[in-house]
């Protein structure tokens, strides 16, 4: 069977690393990812045939998977975090889609088995580091205007901040996008209180994990990078002190 595995590894601690995507890792002889992701699997994948494929090059990475898999090698394709959440696996399928209309060169891709295996997100990382903000209904957003036009991004800012949506912002900033972090607070800023709770979770679960709550209002661009997570609470999301611990949480009504 020619097999493709499109495997999630969770935001970075190998404890959060599903057992499916072990298992998966385990019987492919070849793995396909970002540099950063292969050293976080470390000895897992020591002994397989490694493709690491540079930030930009997420396209060849898709195709090269599916090739390797049609020919006969059985290979994963991995991405951080949950691969169908701003990730790889709609790459896959769009690149098979593409295939089905004509557009791509001729190719076996058809007959390769595909299993996408989910696994944790940061906004759930993130969350779960300080409580429960995802309690009630949120909504995620990328910022990044790469693949989306900015107004196409602000127009779903304004209409989930208006529908008091607990929003996490993924690509919120990288070393040439510094304005529509700032963009998007002024329009929240028209729709929530300015004590709004706001976490930051950079380098979620991994070594030199830093993970802080702030307000709406002292949310700024430079507290932010690439590997942060930006979440931000809803108008009933709550911040609470107990004993030594900060707990951030979404009541969902019960006491209602």
């Amino acid at each position: 069977m020619k097999q493709l595995y499109v495997v999630s590894t969770g935001p970075g601690d190998p404890a959060l690393l599903p057992p499916a995507a072990r298992q998966a890792l385990a019987h492919s002889s070849d793995i396909v990812a970002y540099g950063l992701y292969l050293s976080l699997l470390g000895d897992l994948v020591a002994d397989k045939q490694q493709h690491h494929l540079a930030l930009g090059q997420e396209t060849e990475r898709a195709r090269l998977s599916l090739d390797l898999a049609a020919a006969g090698k059985t290979t994963a394709l991995v991405s951080s975090g949950d691969v169908g959440i701003f990730a790889m696996a709609t790459l896959v399928f769009e690149l098979l889609d593409r295939a089905e209309q004509g557009l791509e060169p001729e190719s076996a891709w058809s007959e390769v088995e595909i299993q996408v295996i989910p696994g944790i997100s940061a906004m759930q990382a993130a969350a779960a580091k300080l409580g429960a903000t995802l309690g009630h209904d949120f909504c995620a957003i990328s910022l990044s205007d790469l693949l989306t036009p900015w107004a196409v991004i602000e127009k779903r800012i304004q209409a989930v901040a208006s529908a008091d949506f607990v929003i996490s912002f993924y690509n919120p900033v990288s070393k040439k996008r510094r304005w529509q972090l700032a963009a998007a607070k002024t329009i929240l800023m028209a729709h929530r209180s300015p004590e709004t709770p706001v976490i930051l979770g950079k380098n979620l679960t991994r070594e030199n994990e830093q993970v802080s709550v702030i307000t709406l209002a002292q949310l700024q661009v430079e507290d932010v990078d690439m590997l942060t997570l930006v979440q931000i609470g809803s108008s009933q999301t709550r911040c609470i002190q107990v004993g030594e611990r900060q707990w951030v949480y979404t009541p969902r009504g019960y006491y209602a």
